[in-house]
């Protein structure tokens, strides 16, 4: 097993750089919409104190709860985990429908805030053409250039946006320096006025729910537990100080900071935001305008890090069963790149839309994230009352009091900002988190319920949501890093064997199909056909189909055929199945000539239900086809033949690119791999490995892809998965020797060996690795939508691998 190099993180100013990213940016756009209200309304004098006091002290309760949830849950899947702990499955797909909202607004938010930064100093930006603003099309062009280079992997995106966390806490507390030196240390007010029912609700309330937005990504410090070096004691103390840090700078912001804003700017001013207003007349013009790089840089890294989120969020669904797995499905950089930019379009058509104002999507996204914090207050409430019953004691009952007054004030929070926006777009949570919840249901039913290490390491993979971007560079281990156990044993060449039999299912082959469309791509199996029938002493049948709308049927040979009613329709079909018949008699003489008992039929209708039609009446052990290799969207929209077979038909397929055979020597079929997954599905490809390698007188390759992916593919968070790899490898040992004893039982050379992390790359590497002549793998058998969206290995094998696949339904062999 490779070993995890990349480094950890060591200090809680680390963690604070790595992960403070989203809390750190809060105060550059929540006074806007905050001082709008309270300034149009004449009480800002009256609430303005009293509001950031609650927020301030809001934050200071909820750090404290997260404090425990950090000693609680080390392995870095924070208030999710401890609500799953808590609550059971329903949490887990409520916060995965909430954090995907909230994911997608936090790109909303920063690109939106982003951008009036831009506008601040480039007013032109607030023009518009043909009816969209300027900043608008600025703002889609940033979403797109950020998912491009978060998709390139963390290494890119560390270098493109790393330093942005440091340099806003910088900003901050240049700005908390130069707000004491030039207008004094100032503490907001604490006007008890602001609690007369005519300011209460809608304004001191209102406010509050409205800066509210600076504990954004607090949940962020209880995930990166996992990514520091020590004991999980000192990891949890390492994660509070890296809260500390960035929810302590955020505070003195709101303190110092605050009342210096509401006085120096103008809220009602539509062209420039009150911070760049505050920034202006504190700081000197160079200050001023780096201040506004600063925060264009620090937003970019905050959309970057939902995105990132968002990646590790699919992986850890896809890993527990709750998304379809090509959502999940890993690019070339090791990144799951479908999610982000699903997301850059939602947040592209949002733009068009709604407009570019972070105050539009701001109420949203607080919601959202008071909603996940209400949720893992309650889960703190309920163990801490849990523990209090086999213990009471003083301080439990204050941790408790403390962690209660933590979730009344994110639920209280949660109340008002979903009844003051409801109507503003608040209403879209009772839509969306109803559709997403049933998304993963669906899913998760269809899929069933993944092994204990899946499960545990989708936890985690969902808790690397906001790591930052990671610094490091990891050892990629060789592709491939050979199990112990893997062992051969040649023996004597046996003597070809036309059926095999493995734990009860006996298969032959004695009859093949080839089917042939006329074009010399097609023909390009024959050769692969031929070897096949003279090793298994197999008969031969051609088979070619004219496309025709209607039900699929067997033509009947013309030398046959009597006189129809029906005459123009008859001497329409009957002029393309003599061309059929004629190209396919020639076919047939040459491969007689060999030997080989070989015969051809003709067909109508739909091209796959016609070879399916034909397979049975032939009682055809074997498909041989070609394919063109078509893949992703290409491929959904145009289709193929040899996809549409492959779902249909329920015998075995054997699929050759057209390249392969242009040499003119027969084909060698030596070595084989047989993947292998320990379930009863996979295994059912073994009786068909076994009857190849007893007559072509091969060997077997028995690959297992461990279900934890290799650590390395983690960057730092990598050492949080590296147990559960270990015991992923462990299992997948264990498993495949028993499976290498009973082949070598039979006496067919075989030997196995453990790699790899995604199973239809790591087949499509091993393959080439080892230069084998066939894949062989056993299909599940789905068709239509299901295929589409829960993916298929076999699939995706077929796809990228140019060496021949033999697939075995499932279906066929099914007893």
């Amino acid at each position: 097993m490779a070993h995890v190099v990349s480094r950890k993180l060591s200090n809680a100013f680390e963690g604070a750089l790595a992960g403070g990213g989203d809390p750190a940016t809060s105060p550059l756009y929540v006074f806007g919409p905050f001082l709008k209200l309270i300034v149009v309304g004449g009480v800002a004098q009256i609430t303005f104190g009293v509001s950031v006091w609650l927020v301030v002290f809001t934050v200071a309760m909820v750090s404290a709860m997260y404090r425990l949830v950090m000693t609680w849950v080390t392995d870095g899947s924070g208030g999710s985990g401890l609500s799953e702990e808590e609550f059971g499955g329903w949490a887990v797909k409520v916060n995965a429908g909430i954090t995907f909202v909230e994911y997608t607004l936090t790109f909303l938010v920063s690109m939106a805030a982003l951008v009036t930064f831009l506008a601040d100093r480039f007013p032109v930006l607030n023009h518009a053409f043909m009816g969209v603003q300027y900043r608008a099309l600025v703002a889609i062009g940033l979403s797109v250039i950020t998912g491009w280079v978060v998709n390139h992997g963390p290494k890119v995106s560390a270098r493109a946006f790393g330093p942005a966390t440091a340099g806003v806490l910088a900003l901050l507390w240049v700005m908390i320096g130069a707000t004491i030196v030039r207008t004094g240390f100032h503490l907001p007010d604490f006007n008890l006025a602001a609690f007369r029912p005519e300011y209460l609700f809608k304004f001191t309330l209102g406010g509050y729910a409205r800066i509210l937005a600076v504990m954004t990504g607090i949940e962020v410090f209880a995930n990166l537990v996992a990514a520091y070096d020590g004991t999980p004691q000192a990891r949890s103390r390492k994660a509070f100080g890296s809260l500390l840090i960035v929810m302590g700078t955020t505070a003195a912001t709101m303190l110092i900071v605050g009342p210096a804003i509401f006085a120096l700017s103008n809220p009602t001013d539509p062209h420039v935001s009150v911070f760049t207003q505050t920034m202006d007349r504190l700081l000197p013009s160079p200050l001023s305008y780096l201040g506004t790089l600063v925060g264009v840089g620090v937003l970019l890294s905050a959309s970057a890090a939902s995105a990132q989120g968002l990646q590790n969020l699919a992986l850890g669904l896809k890993n527990r069963h709750y998304i379809p797995a090509v959502l999940g499905q890993r690019n070339r950089f090791k990144v799951a790149d479908k999610p982000v930019w699903i997301e850059v379009g939602i947040v592209a058509v949002c733009f068009l839309l709604f407009g570019t104002h972070e105050e539009t999507y701001l109420a949203l996204y607080a919601a959202g994230v008071f909603i996940l914090l209400s949720m893992t207050g309650w889960a703190a409430a309920r163990r801490l009352i849990r523990r209090l019953g086999k213990e009471l004691s003083v301080g439990g009952m204050a941790t408790l009091a403390g962690t209660v007054i933590a979730a009344t004030l994110t639920t209280g929070a949660t109340a008002i900002i979903l009844e003051e926006r409801f109507l503003e777009g608040a209403w879209t949570y009772l839509l969306f988190l109803p559709v997403l919840y049933g998304v993963f249901s669906y899913f998760r039913q269809k899929l069933g319920a993944p092994s204990s290490l899946m499960e545990a390491l989708g936890r985690r993979e969902e808790a690397m949501l906001g790591v930052g971007f990671p610094a490091g560079r990891p050892r990629v281990a060789p592709l491939l890093a050979r199990a112990p156990f893997v062992a051969t044993r040649p023996g004597p060449p046996q003597p070809p064997a036309p059926h095999a039999r493995w734990r009860g299912q006996q298969v032959a082959i004695e009859r093949i199909m080839v089917s042939l469309d006329g074009s010399e791509t097609a023909e390009r199996v024959l050769p692969f056909a031929k070897t096949l029938c003279r090793k298994f002493g197999a008969s031969l049948t051609l088979a070619s189909v004219l496309p025709m709308r209607g039900a699929a049927q067997a033509l009947v040979p013309l030398a046959e055929q009597r006189p129809a009613a029906d005459r123009p329709v008859v001497e329409a079909l009957q002029a393309g199945q003599a061309s059929r018949e004629g190209y396919l008699r020639g076919v047939a003489a040459r491969i007689q000539r060999g030997g080989i008992d070989t015969h051809y039929l003709v067909a109508a209708g739909p091209i796959a239900q016609a070879i399916n039609l034909l397979l049975g009446e032939t009682r055809s052990d074997l498909l041989v086809m070609s394919t063109h290799g078509r893949s992703g969207v290409g491929r959904w929209l145009l289709g193929s033949v040899a996809n549409a077979v492959i779902q249909l038909v329920t015998r075995p397929v054997l699929l050759v690119r057209p390249a392969l055979r242009r040499n003119g020597r027969p084909p060698a079929i030596k070595r084989l791999l047989a993947p292998l997954d320990g379930s009863t599905v996979a295994e059912q490809v073994l009786p068909y490995a076994l009857v190849f390698a007893e007559v072509c007188e091969g060997e077997i390759i028995l690959l297992t892809v461990p279900e934890v992916p290799e650590p390395e593919t983690y960057g730092p968070m990598g050492s949080a998965v590296e147990d559960l790899r270990r015991e992923a490898e462990a299992n997948a040992q264990s498993y495949l020797a028993g499976v290498v004893r009973e082949v070598q039982e039979q006496g067919v050379r075989v030997r196995g060996l453990v790699t790899g992390s995604g199973p239809a790359r790591t087949i499509v590497d091993v393959s080439e690795a080892e230069n084998v002549d066939l894949i062989m793998i056993a299909t599940h058998g789905r068709g239509g939508m299901d295929r589409l969206f829960l993916g298929n290995v076999a699939d995706r094998v077929v796809h990228y691998t140019g060496r021949p696949v033999f697939l075995a339904p499932f279906r066929e062999l099914r007893g």
